[in-house]
């Protein structure tokens, strides 16, 4: 495997060590892949189902059109107090803050499938499904890329605190499944806390780690871009439209990933809706040129 000259980490200690693993900073990761398994002690009911998939739905929404679509890229515009609920939402999905995040992201699209990127495909497909992170190089982010973002409070203590929106969240599940206890015996906390935080952010994990890893390596080339990158359909109805991704590194600004009507892209049309609500704007969408070209 090819290495990243250590000049290319930002923040990073520069030791021979900086691609290993960090163990002791990913026990949490690690932790989360086994709490699984309590399923089989816990059970199943339609209440935690339902909660499982909701809670993927919500906190997935919150990745692709906050974290991913406003933040990495200002595709549209936001109140703060609109941004700091879908940012708290997004931090509840365990892929840490949205100041880390859209700074590895912006990294990413900077040198997309070289070896400065943090998630090369170069590099193979496990470290760019989630090698990259786990290493010590890769948990600070490179604040320079993220001024405009630092400059709210809020979303520095979000950052911060990266877990306390997952941690505040997991309670909530159990609150939750311990209310409906008395009404629907068939569930309680721990189920609901297996179920609708565990099991759901394990999958929302992974759906959006296979963007870098599969969405660069399978699928079909719309535009000719500089990069490895592929539209997947099937990756893009589990990712809310992520799975446009060469759409996406033709025109990274748009908030519309799935360029055309058969294209379904379920965050953009959740974006239509916030618009309509007046509670975002100035969506960025792909030019009649740039439609013309992928045609």
């Amino acid at each position: 495997m090819n290495r990243i000259p250590a000049g290319w980490f930002l923040n990073s200690s520069s030791t021979a060590n900086e691609e290993s693993v960090a163990w002791l900073r990913i026990t949490p990761f690690i932790g989360l892949h086994l709490a699984c398994f309590a399923a089989l002690w816990v059970g199943v009911s339609a209440a935690a189902a339902t909660a499982a998939l909701l809670s993927y739905a919500v906190r997935l929404f919150a990745i692709t059109a906050f974290y991913h679509r406003c933040f990495a890229h200002r595709a549209f515009r936001a109140n703060r107090a609109v941004q700091f609920v879908f940012a708290a939402l997004g931090a509840s999905a365990t892929q840490r803050g949205p100041l880390w995040w859209a700074a590895h992201h912006r990294r990413h699209h900077a040198h997309t499938d070289t070896l400065a990127d943090p998630h090369s495909a170069q590099r193979g497909f496990w470290w760019s499904h989630m090698g990259w992170f786990l290493c010590h190089a890769n948990f600070r982010p490179a604040l320079h890329r993220v001024r405009d973002l630092a400059r709210f409070p809020e979303l520095r203590w979000l950052n911060r605190f990266d877990l306390a929106a997952p941690i505040a969240y997991a309670t909530a599940m159990f609150a939750l499944g311990e209310a409906l206890h008395p009404i629907v015996p068939e569930t309680n906390g721990w189920q609901l806390l297996v179920w609708g935080y565990v099991i759901s952010t394990v999958a929302l994990m992974h759906s959006t780690f296979m963007v870098n890893s599969v969405a660069h390596r399978f699928g079909k080339r719309r535009f000719a871009t500089a990069d490895e990158s592929r539209n997947n359909a099937w990756l893009a109805i589990l990712t809310m439209g992520e799975g446009w991704h060469n759409n996406h590194h033709r025109q990274p600004t748009s908030a519309r990933l799935g360029f055309y009507w058969w294209q379904l892209d379920l965050g953009w049309l959740g974006l239509r809706l916030l618009a309509a609500l007046g509670l975002v704007w100035d969506l960025k969408t792909p030019s009649k040129r740039l439609l013309a070209e992928g045609r």
